[in-house]
């Protein structure tokens, strides 16, 4: 009997010292609460999150834009979406969105095959063509600030794990171009000219020019079959990717980005997430993953979105951020990484645009239970050398205002009249004043509701901007 009884208590020891080395294994030197979930200091969550912003935000945007069923899609990778209309208020796959150009949008899945764009000539005064992955370092390979679209480019994207390219050189391909990651969205701007209509037509045209395909397909050969891949969920908010799948989405982020550990921020979040068991070429299992307290990360997310567009808003902060968002990995701090992933992702270099803020004379936040004049001299326009606008947002979500007139900005190509000295007076109202132009006037609507203002300024002055200050929003009493 004791012998039976030895037997047995052996058998129990070795199971649960078995248990324990997987537990040892799995969770390292972490610790877990009562709950389950990994006991993390405020210190370690913020750090997770603001080093997750760049990818999450870019995770949303990229497969909002590629699998939505509805709105700005193309409802699936390696297909295009060409626009040859300005967005309006029912656009929700971006915050903050611009009325100044028309967008040309590929979604590219480079796991397979390179991809091969084609680019006739064009003759607007702005185009420029930006390429994004899931890292969210915005790449601009062809731009008029640099002289192109001034003859027809051919233009391939690859990425180190393209399985059938290699990055030798292509006959009929003009600059090849490799990516940071296997799912990157391509966006090109066209400013349309849309008040002279025989341009915009010319445009219209042209735009419909482009095409694109696959490598096998440029060189005349059948496209290879796309390889399956099951997507984790994005989120109608970055918020509620940090909530609901932070862990899962980052693994399958880390399986298709090339990291480069010379760098800081790349180096950085692989750091902050190994303790957690999510490193590059591991596969995401919820059964054995570590909890983390998802009701925590999401009210953290909030917390540094906050905090980011309160900065976004300070003018003086502003001033020293701006020209540092949208660079190339390594000239990137995780300040300027955080901001540009908050307020807006995928906007371009300061070579192309900035984006100072439109801030209130008094310092308080704009609302819409009130009115608002914006005011400037010749002197005072911004300094352009393509094109200049002003843009009106909720704050919230960073949407166009909706209204009858689908007036969302004052520029170009929305439409703006200066005045016969140069100068130019803006308003924003429920009703437009009857001595300013409709071209001139932002519409709101008279709700309790907190509203942004952006300038872009395209193509700019970088010398003129080191002096120039931005006008302010005076509430009309």
């Amino acid at each position: 009997m004791k012998t039976k009884i030895s037997v047995l208590l052996c058998l129990v020891l070795s199971i649960f010292l078995a248990a324990c080395a997987k537990q040892t294994e799995k969770t390292g030197e972490l610790k877990v609460d009562e709950q389950g979930y990994v006991m993390l200091t405020d210190a370690e969550v913020e750090n997770l999150v603001k080093r997750s912003y760049q990818y999450v935000a870019m995770y949303n945007v990229n497969n909002k834009f590629a699998l939505a069923d509805a709105g700005m899609t193309t409802k699936g990778y390696n297909k295009g979406l060409k626009n040859t209309q300005l967005l309006d208020h029912t656009v929700k796959a971006i915050a903050r969105p611009n009325n100044d150009v028309m967008y040309q949008m590929a979604m590219l899945d480079l796991r397979k095959d390179a991809a091969v764009f084609e680019f006739p000539a064009m003759e607007s005064k702005y185009v420029s063509l930006m390429a994004t992955a899931y890292d969210h370092y915005v790449n601009v390979p062809l731009t008029t600030t640099e002289g192109d679209f001034k003859e027809p480019t051919t233009i391939l994207f690859y990425t180190q794990r393209t399985e059938n390219y290699d990055g030798s050189p292509v006959e009929g391909v003009d600059e090849i171009f490799e990516m940071t990651g296997d799912f990157i969205s391509l966006v090109l701007r066209v400013m349309p000219h849309a008040n002279e209509p025989e341009k915009f037509q010319r445009m219209v045209d042209q735009i419909n020019q482009i095409k694109g395909m696959t490598l096998s397909q440029f060189q005349g050969q059948s496209k290879l079959p796309e390889e399956p891949i099951e997507f984790p969920d994005y989120g109608a908010t970055d918020a509620d990717v940090f909530e609901h799948n932070l862990l899962e989405v980052m693994q399958f982020i880390f399986n298709h980005t090339t990291f480069d550990t010379t760098k800081i921020l790349d180096k950085a979040v692989l750091a902050a997430y190994q303790p957690l068991g999510i490193e590059p070429g591991k596969t995401y299992d919820p059964e054995t993953a570590y909890k983390i307290d998802r009701k925590r990360f999401r009210e953290k997310s909030i917390q540094i979105k906050e905090e980011f567009l309160a900065k976004m808003n300070n003018p003086e902060e502003s001033k020293s951020l701006l020209p540092k968002l949208f660079q190339l990995k390594g000239n990137m701090t995780l300040e300027s990484m955080v901001l540009q992933s908050v307020v807006g992702p995928i906007g371009l270099p300061l070579k192309e645009a900035v984006y100072p803020p439109v801030v209130s004379s008094d310092g308080a936040p704009m609302n819409a239970m009130n009115d608002y004049v914006i005011e400037m001299s010749k002197e005072e326009i911004p300094p352009a050398t393509a094109f200049w606008s002003l843009t009106l947002y909720d704050t919230e979500n960073g949407f166009f205002i909706p209204n009858d007139h689908k007036k969302y900005s004052v520029g170009e190509n929305s439409g703006m009249q200066l005045n016969p000295d140069g100068g130019i007076k803006i308003y924003i109202s429920e009703k437009k004043p009857d001595d300013i132009p409709m071209d001139n006037w932002l519409p709101i609507n008279r709700i309790d509701q907190n509203i942004d203002v952006i300038l872009r300024v395209y193509a700019p002055d970088l010398e003129k901007y080191t002096t120039w200050t931005p006008p302010k929003a005076v509430k009309i009493k």
